[in-house]
């Protein structure tokens, strides 16, 4: 599991994809939260803008990211 620390409250969804590489554009990571293949904590997400805070756990494709206060 990765380990992303961000120094907001915050970080939206399709932010998160393309700071932490897993996606190359803000187009690609709204089809891929689009279509159902990004999980927050465990749960499917397909809001794009979905407020995600330190402690919340994203996964896409074979990475799993763990968001963290800087």
């Amino acid at each position: 599991m990765e380990t992303i620390q961000i120094t907001s409250e915050f970080i939206k969804l399709d932010a998160l994809l393309k700071f932490a590489s897993l996606v190359g554009t803000g187009g690609e990571a709204k089809m891929v939260i689009a279509d159902g293949m990004v999980t927050v904590n465990g749960e499917v997400c397909t809001m794009r803008g979905k407020k995600i805070r330190p402690g919340d756990v994203v996964s896409f494709a074979d990475a799993e990211i763990r968001v963290e206060a800087q």
